[in-house]
């Protein structure tokens, strides 16, 4: 009995830390990127809810358009065209997560602008730590 307890809480307390470690990431990231571009927010509170809620909300709307994205880069040929498609892909999805949160809380306030170049840093980073991914996968 014991094993099993073992069994499930060593795999739910690393899968915490990885998400939590995630997130963290996420918002050292955006509050870095705010106060770059003088985003002002009610509190630090509501700026972590934010984040978590574009996390969140991210997650199924990625794995959505990661799966059209497959689809759509598997008859091209160049390394640049993929790229390009990917791109677009992850920046639109995280506009759209981003621009769904903006609308639903007002401790937060974003101009358009800045919603932009959020989704593009955003994409940016996410495309270069899963660069190894889409390698591997090619191989």
């Amino acid at each position: 009995m014991k094993k099993k307890i073992k069994n499930i809480i060593g795999p739910t307390l690393f899968s915490l830390v990885i998400v939590g470690m995630i997130i963290g990431i996420y918002f050292l990231g955006i509050v870095g990127l705010f106060d770059i571009l003088g985003v002002q927010y009610q509190s630090s509170w509501s700026l972590l809810l934010f984040v978590v809620s574009i996390f969140i909300l991210g997650l199924p709307i990625d794995l959505v358009s990661g799966a059209v994205a497959d689809l759509s880069v598997k008859k091209l040929r160049g390394k640049t065209s993929v790229f390009v498609v990917r791109f677009l892909f992850g920046f639109a999805t995280n506009w759209i997560a981003i621009y769904i949160v903006d609308v639903f809380m007002s401790s937060v306030d974003l101009a358009l602008g800045t919603k932009l170049v959020v989704s593009l840093v955003l994409t940016l980073f996410e495309m270069v730590v899963g660069v190894g991914e889409i390698n591997s996968k090619d191989k």
